[in-house]
């Protein structure tokens, strides 16, 4: 059922620890620079082939400091970013094309079918339970017209545990159990400190994603393995600092980027569905 234009008033707060790990800015940076490259990058590169052309309206939800706010604005897209922290909101309205405010992914204040796109590309990482990723799917089929895309972001289940045994920390006893912990029920629980891997979340087996966007009235129609195998090759910072190189490593990933048996080894996933026309 559609709903007033008005935000649905009484979302849950975002977390404490949550807001105090965002709060710390360091998720713009880890983005452009080193291995967090190659998420941006293919980022760009899966959505620039299938986002509408421009000037499509862009509603970039949990859009954070505005790391794909900017390069989507630079395409000529009209861009509106929501986040739930004002630090990150502040950042992004400074940037050229950008509107940001602060929000809820989960109650929304753009009005019924306003936009052509939504991106989540954040917000399903922190909503630990199935009802509030729902809800907050159906709050971007909500806003987007008849036949536009939603787009999600997931962090994988085994991420955590790859990226680990990549880095040696699995072999740190006390960062260990939260590790597997997360393989298992797919919650990441802040162990505190700085041996903390991240804050508070979840992480999603890939085949259950279409399920919520089917219940959140999407229609799924596609899967994007984001890192692939790159991401766990060591120190792949020289491959990216050199454009031919980086070049082959994009073109490379596009190969395997929606193989079933293979979703599961990026760190990150995107998917894609749409409101039906």
């Amino acid at each position: 059922m559609e709903r007033d234009h008005a935000a649905e008033a009484g979302a849950p707060a975002l977390a404490e620890e949550i807001a105090e790990y965002y709060e710390r800015d360091g998720e713009d940076g880890r983005l452009r620079s080193g291995v967090g490259r190659l998420e941006l990058w293919r980022t760009q590169d899966v959505l620039r082939r299938l986002l509408p052309p421009a000037p499509a309206r862009i509603l970039d939800v949990g859009g954070g400091s505005g790391v794909h706010a900017e390069w989507l604005a630079a395409d000529g897209h009209a861009v509106e970013l929501v986040d739930p922290v004002s630090l990150h909101v502040e950042r992004a309205a400074r940037l050229p094309g950008v509107t940001a405010r602060v929000g809820d992914a989960r109650a929304l204040a753009a009005p019924d079918a306003s936009v052509d796109v939504a991106l989540l590309l954040g917000p399903l990482y922190h909503l630990l339970d199935r009802e509030d990723r729902v809800r907050a799917l159906a709050e971007a089929r909500r806003v987007v017209r008849p036949g536009g895309l939603v787009v999600a972001a997931t962090i994988n289940r085994y991420s955590a545990l790859h990226d680990s045994l990549n880095t040696g920390r699995y072999f740190d006893a006390e960062r260990r159990p939260p590790i597997e912990a997360a393989g298992g029920d797919g919650r990441m629980r802040p162990i505190g400190g700085s041996k903390s891997l991240f804050t508070t979340a979840y992480f999603h087996e890939p085949a259950d994603v279409p399920a919520e966007f089917s219940d959140a009235g999407l229609t799924p129609h596609g899967q994007y393995g984001l890192e692939g195998a790159a991401w766990l090759m060591g120190d792949v910072s020289d491959w990216l600092d050199d454009p031919a190189r980086r070049d082959l490593v994009l073109r490379a990933l596009r190969q395997t980027e929606s193989q079933p048996s293979l979703l599961g080894i990026s760190g990150h996933l995107l998917t894609a569905g749409s409101r039906a026309a």
